[in-house]
C-alpha cells in the first residue's frame, strides 16, 4: 500500500505542472491558434472549391456559347446534327482530361464526343456522330442524356462531372439542347491540397505556438511567482522582503509595483504599532510604579500616620488621572481610525471663537492675544475643534514662560476655507521634528521636552480631528521666534463680504 501511495504522489506531483499558470497560458494559446486555424480553414477549404466550381461553370457556359455559334442558323435536324459533327471531328474523344460536348436535337439524335452516348452507326465511316442505336445504354449515359437544362453535377466513371445544358432557339422556337461538361476532380484536387498545406502548417505552428507560448508564459509569470515568493516570506514575518520587478511598465509591473508599496506601508504600519504599544506601555508602566512604590512604601512602615495616607493618596490620585487621560487619549486615536470620529453641524464662527478663546485666558498665567475674526458659518464639529485648539494652546503653554505670549490667530483662506493658527514665543520646532511632532508619542528634543506629565498624544489627536474634517495641520516657526501650529478646514462660509467686527488683540 505504500508502494502504491508513493506511486500516486508521485504522479500528482509530475501533472501538477499542468494546473500551473505557465501550463494554463501556454495550452490557452494553443487552443486559441488551433480555434483559429480550424476556422481559416474551413473558410479556405470552401473557398477554394467554390471558387474552382465557378471557374468551371464560367468555362462551361462559354463552350456552350461557342458550340451554340458554330451550329449555323438551319434548324433542320439533320443539318443541326452535321455541324454538330463537325464540331465534334475536331475534339477528342471525352476523358478524364478533356471536355464533354452532347447536343441533343429534337427528334432524338444525340450528338456526342463520348462514344457510349453516340457509337458508330453500321455502314457509316464517322465516328461519334450518329443517333443512339437499339441497345441497353448504361445508368450513366442515360443521366447524361436525360439532365436538365442549366447546371448540374452527374457521377462519370466514379468522378465528379459538372454539366452545363442550354437551348438552343431558332426561328423562335427550340431546335436542340447543348450539354457542356467537365471533371469536377479539380476541385476536390484543389481543397486536398489546402488541406495537406493547412496540415503541415499548422502541424509546425501549433508546435511553435506551444513552445513559444510556454516561454512567454514563464516569462510572464516569473514576476508572479516572485510575487508568490514574497508573500510568503511576509506571511512568514519577513516584512523587509519585496518584489523590486523590473522591464518595461506593463501591467505586470504595475502590480509588482503596486505590491512593494503595499509591503511598504505595511512595514511602516507594523513599526508604527510596535512603537505605538511599546510608548502605550511604557506610559501605563510609569504611574503603575510611581502606585505600587507609594503603597509600598506605605505598607513597610510600622507607625503610619494620617499624613502618609494623604500624601500617598494624592500620588496615587494624580497617576491615576493620567492613566484615565492616556487611556481616553487612545480610546479617541481608535474612534478616529475607524472613522467615528466627528459629527460635523453648523458653527458661527467668530462667537465659537471668542467663547473658546475666553476659556483658554484662565488656563495659564500667559500673555494670551486674539487676532480679528471673521464673520461666517463653519461647518464642522464644535467640540472636536474646540479639542483641537485647547491642545495646542495646551502645547504652546507647556513650552512657554510665565508671562509668554500665545497667540489665536484665525484667517479666511480663499472663498471655503478657513485656517486656525497657535502661536507663541518659545523655543520653537526644530525643521526636521516639524512633520513628526504629530506621531503618536512622538517628542523632540530637550529644548521642548515633557515637563508636565503629557503622554505625547496631543498633537496625534489633533491631526486625527483635523484629517476628518477633510483639512490639515502643520507646523513651523511663528513671527516670535517660538512655535506655530496651524490647521486649515473646509466648509467656511463667508458672511456678506467677509468683513464683520475685527476686534483689537485681547490679552
Amino acid at each position: 500500500m505504500s508502494t502504491r501511495g508513493g506511486s500516486d504522489g508521485g504522479s500528482r506531483r509530475r501533472w501538477r505542472w499542468l494546473r500551473g499558470l505557465r501550463a494554463r497560458l501556454a495550452l490557452s494559446i494553443s487552443l486559441i491558434l488551433v480555434i483559429t486555424l480550424g476556422t481559416a480553414f474551413i473558410a479556405t477549404y470552401r473557398g477554394t472549391g467554390t471558387e474552382v466550381r465557378n471557374q468551371i461553370d464560367r468555362d462551361l457556359r462559354t463552350d456552350a456559347q461557342a458550340v451554340d455559334d458554330r451550329l449555323g442558323y438551319d434548324a433542320r435536324p439533320r443539318a443541326l446534327a452535321l455541324a454538330a459533327e463537325e464540331y465534334l471531328l475536331d475534339r477528342r474523344s471525352f476523358g478524364a482530361t478533356s471536355r464533354l460536348y452532347l447536343i441533343r436535337i429534337r427528334g432524338g439524335t444525340v450528338v456526342s464526343n463520348l462514344p457510349e452516348l453516340s457509337p458508330e452507326e453500321e455502314g457509316d465511316q464517322r465516328v461519334g456522330r450518329d443517333v443512339l442505336g437499339p441497345r441497353r445504354e448504361s445508368g450513366e449515359a442515360r443521366a447524361l442524356r436525360t439532365a436538365d437544362v442549366g447546371l448540374s453535377t452527374v457521377r462519370v466513371n466514379d468522378e465528379p462531372l459538372r454539366l452545363y445544358f442550354v437551348r438552343v432557339v431558332r426561328g423562335g422556337r427550340e431546335v436542340a439542347e447543348i450539354g457542356v461538361g467537365e471533371s469536377a476532380a479539380s476541385v476536390g484536387r484543389a481543397q486536398s491540397g489546402v488541406a495537406r498545406t493547412f496540415l503541415v502548417a499548422g502541424s509546425v505552428t501549433l508546435l511553435a505556438a506551444i513552445v513559444l507560448g510556454f516561454a512567454f508564459a514563464t516569462r510572464l509569470s516569473k514576476p508572479l511567482r516572485r510575487m508568490a515568493t514574497t508573500a510568503a516570506e511576509v506571511t512568514a514575518g519577513d516584512l523587509s522582503q519585496r518584489i523590486g520587478s523590473r522591464g518595461p511598465r506593463d501591467e505586470v509591473r504595475v502590480l509588482s509595483d503596486a505590491f512593494d508599496s503595499m509591503l511598504d506601508r505595511l512595514e511602516d504600519a507594523f513599526a508604527r504599532q510596535r512603537g505605538f504599544v511599546a510608548d502605550a506601555s511604557h506610559e501605563l508602566r510609569t504611574p503603575l510604579t510611581v502606585i505600587r512604590g507609594q503603597l509600598e512604601v506605605l505598607a513597610r512602615q510600622r507607625d503610619v500616620t494620617q499624613a502618609d495616607v494623604r500624601h500617598v493618596d494624592e500620588v496615587v490620585r494624580t497617576e491615576v488621572v493620567r492613566m484615565e487621560r492616556l487611556v481616553e487619549d487612545l480610546l479617541l486615536l481608535a474612534r478616529a481610525d475607524e472613522g467615528e470620529l466627528v459629527r460635523p453641524g453648523t458653527v458661527e464662527l467668530a462667537p465659537f471663537v471668542e467663547e473658546l478663546f475666553d476659556s483658554l485666558t484662565l488656563t495659564a498665567d500667559r500673555n494670551f492675544e486674539l487676532s480679528a475674526l471673521p464673520q461666517g458659518k463653519l461647518h464642522a464639529d464644535e467640540d472636536r475643534i474646540a479639542q483641537v485648539v485647547r491642545n495646542l494652546a495646551r502645547n504652546a503653554v507647556e513650552y512657554t514662560a510665565p508671562g509668554g505670549l500665545v497667540r489665536l490667530t484665525v484667517t479666511p483662506i480663499g472663498r471655503s476655507r478657513v485656517e486656525f493658527a497657535l502661536e507663541d514665543d518659545g523655543p520653537g520646532i526644530p525643521p526636521e521634528q516639524r512633520d513628526r511632532v504629530f506621531d503618536r508619542f512622538h517628542r523632540t528634543d530637550s529644548a521642548r521636552a515633557r515637563r508636565t506629565g503629557g503622554a505625547g498624544l496631543g498633537l496625534a489627536i489633533a491631526r486625527a480631528i483635523v484629517a476628518a474634517h477633510g483639512g490639515r495641520i502643520y507646523a513651523g516657526s511663528s513671527p516670535e521666534g517660538g512655535a506655530r501650529v496651524a490647521f486649515v478646514l473646509p466648509g467656511f462660509r463667508p458672511a456678506g463680504r467677509r468683513a464683520g467686527r475685527e476686534p483689537a488683540g485681547r490679552s
